[in-house]
């Protein structure tokens, strides 16, 4: 998890600005202004509290996710080491997509804060910026959160849980489905499981996929959690997609859609690596301590 967050934080800054920000234009434009006004330590904004809360986060995920197969698979076949079928595999993954979102919109909400905090905010042609000048409006992610806890309650943060919901239900199944469908397909028939090659190259098909498909409830879920920084435009996720359409047009919810699926491999490839090999070290260990 942790692997994942530093590899793919500084796309997902780029990806929000691009979702969430004004007059970057296109991705390179973004990149390079980013880099010009905040420089390198730019595209790690918000990425401490994403990286503290990652193995809480990916434990519970793919902890709900294998839990919830060997059910499915003790329920059909009354044997919880069965090797699930695709449709198991997409009904464990919308579970875990689902329990995924009370801790998932928390840590979304304090990075997309941090991000966005030093951009501009335009409204009817009037420019709002920090109180101070050049100061952000939030000191890090725990002063981020007590702000906005303090501020808006419970309510400000779970902003955005609607659209995180509708973006991270589909969005796991098909996240963990194309992976299962591909490491079978890659995997040579007599071996017991996959190798790191295929599990690399099967765990980024999946996140591009998964991410790319996402992309326009994301583009929702960023414009609503970052809405609160200054002011709060959208009363909801319904709201905002009307507005974000009535004044943008169609194209605005496939902003960012070319990075999140190129920011979606190597994210998934670390995670997924990370994941199957720590699962074979353990029992591995299990094995040599309880022959």
């Amino acid at each position: 998890g942790a692997a994942s967050v530093v590899v793919g934080h500084p796309l997902d800054t780029i990806k929000t600005r691009l979702q969430a920000g004004q007059g970057y234009g296109n991705t390179l434009n973004c990149v390079l202004t980013v880099y010009r006004n905040e420089s390198v330590a730019g595209f790690f904004k918000g990425m401490s509290f994403p990286l503290a809360s990652i193995a809480v986060y990916s434990s519970v995920v793919f902890g709900v996710f294998s839990n919830t197969q060997r059910l499915l698979s003790q329920l059909r076949h009354g044997d919880s080491s069965h090797t699930p079928a695709l449709a198991d595999v997409a009904l464990a993954s919308m579970v875990a997509g689902f329990v995924s979102v009370g801790i998932g919109t928390p840590v979304d909400l304090v990075k997309i804060r941090l991000q966005m905090q030093m951009q501009p905010y335009i409204k009817a042609n009037i420019k709002l910026k920090p109180t101070i000048p050049g100061f952000p409006v939030y000191r890090g992610p725990i002063h981020c959160f007590r702000t906005v806890l303090q501020k808006e309650g419970i309510a400000g943060i779970y902003r955005g849980a609607g659209a995180m919901l509708l973006r991270d239900v589909p969005g796991y199944c098909l996240y963990f489905t194309p992976y299962t469908f591909f490491c079978e397909w890659i995997t040579s028939d007599g071996c017991i499981s996959p190798n790191p090659s295929s599990i690399w190259l099967a765990g980024g098909v999946a996140g591009a996929i998964s991410w790319g498909t996402a992309t326009p409830m994301d583009v929702v879920k960023s414009r609503l959690q970052a809405d609160g920084v200054y002011l709060n435009k959208y009363k909801g996720t319904l709201d905002c997609i009307l507005q974000s359409y009535q004044n943008e047009g169609l194209k605005v919810f496939f902003r960012g859609i070319t990075i999140n699926a190129v920011r979606g491999f190597p994210m998934s490839s670390a995670m997924f690596l990370g994941y199957e090999l720590s699962l074979k070290a353990m029992k591995r260990d299990q094995t040599e301590t309880n022959p």
